[in-house]
């Protein structure tokens, strides 16, 4: 399944941008390589920058990489209660509150790049289980609707989205 393939009915409006960065490819298959990518990316930046804000208030490498992990474990969790026909509404997340807690400047690029490969290995594993009508399945977060298969491409092209931000503001 492709991200085209998604109806403006399975996703918020404001999740339009990264369903669009998502890519063409297969849902399962861009899960497992565009992780990879990142990381190669990730691996390749100067030390020097991986503290870096490029202005006041703004993220660190370090910060986003965090923020990467805590969105993709969430979005997955939303969509294991939606694939499992859980019908409860799901609350949003403040992601500026998780990034003042995570505190991810503490952390070192390794770590956060090992926590991201087993974070997404976890996503991976859960999107290899599901069936055809469990990626079809639409439940509530943040007051509207998402299906299990948005969600998916929610994960990559958020990750595309801050890949991009890192290539143009940090370096």
């Amino acid at each position: 399944m492709k991200a085209n393939q998604l109806t403006q009915e399975e996703y918020a409006p404001w999740y339009a941008n990264y369903i669009a960065k998502a890519g063409d490819n297969d849902l399962v298959e861009e899960l497992e390589i565009s992780v990879h990518r990142l990381i190669r990316f990730v691996q390749n930046i100067p030390m020097d920058k991986f503290d870096y804000r490029y202005a006041e208030g703004k993220w660190t490498i370090k910060d986003i990489l965090q923020h990467l992990i805590d969105a993709e474990r969430i979005f997955a969790y939303r969509a294991l209660r939606f694939a499992r026909n859980d019908q409860t509404a799901l609350a949003s997340f403040e992601e500026d509150d998780y990034a003042i807690q995570a505190n991810g400047n503490r952390r070192s690029i390794q770590d956060l790049l090992t926590e991201l490969a087993v974070v997404r290995q976890s996503t991976l594993s859960l999107f290899k289980s599901l069936s055809p009508e469990e990626f079809l399945r639409i439940g509530i977060a943040a007051g509207k609707p998402m299906s299990v298969r948005a969600l998916g491409f929610v994960i990559i092209g958020h990750q595309n989205h801050h890949q991009g931000v890192f290539e143009q503001r940090y370096l």
